[in-house]
């Protein structure tokens, strides 16, 4: 099988419930509608609930160079005479078979926020996600804060940015998103706090105070 520039592994297709063979392009649509929903628990819980369930769950194909890379290392080790015999026959003739171009030149940058920090799977969370929460209300995933929530957060911040600690007057305040609604984080209380102008854009701009 031929992988496609980021393309999307067959295990990921059926474990979102469509064929091997379906269309990237038609899994992906359906994949980012959903994930819309969730983000990975360590983020917010700060531990991982899956444990070694993860393990189970698929890992994105090396890229193009990191398969050359390590197509070259074989190469090195068996002209060094490394394995055992039956290893070398297996690693020859991966060596002989080799082709970069089954290989994606890079991986799509929403697969890769999927991964598990330190297994390096996709968490499974991406894969059974639905707007629920532990309580009766569904999670809220939009940019928009309600006024009940920016009333709760202002208060309990102190009109204070919680960045770099500065005091602001009403006009002054605006709202960060700890965890970001890009990558999954909700507008709940737990997740806004206070900040001011200044270090608000620093983030967006790719800075993480």
């Amino acid at each position: 099988m031929v992988r496609k520039k980021s393309g999307i592994d067959p295990l990921t297709k059926v474990l979102l419930g469509f064929s091997p063979k379906a269309p990237d392009a038609t899994v992906r649509k359906e994949w980012n509608r959903r994930v819309k929903n969730v983000c990975k628990p360590c983020w917010e819980l700060k531990y991982c609930p899956y444990g070694p369930l993860v393990e189970q769950f698929p890992v994105l194909p090396p890229t193009r160079e990191e398969a050359m890379q390590h197509n070259e290392f074989l190469k090195q080790r068996l002209a060094a005479g490394a394995y055992d015999r039956k290893r070398r026959k297996v690693f020859a003739e991966e060596v002989r078979n080799f082709d970069p171009n089954e290989y994606p030149e890079r991986h799509n940058p929403g697969d890769l926020e999927k991964e598990c920090s330190v297994f390096g799977h996709l968490c499974p969370v991406f894969f059974a996600n639905e707007p629920l929460t532990e309580t009766p209300e569904l999670r809220r995933i939009g940019r928009r804060i309600p006024r009940s929530i920016i009333i709760r957060v202002t208060r309990r911040d102190n009109n204070q940015c919680q960045i770099c600690g500065k005091v602001l007057r009403d006009n002054e305040i605006e709202f960060d998103h700890l965890i970001p609604i890009s990558k999954g984080g909700s507008s709940e209380e737990h997740n806004v706090r206070v900040s001011c102008l200044e270090c608000n854009r620093k983030k967006s701009a790719g800075y993480e105070p």
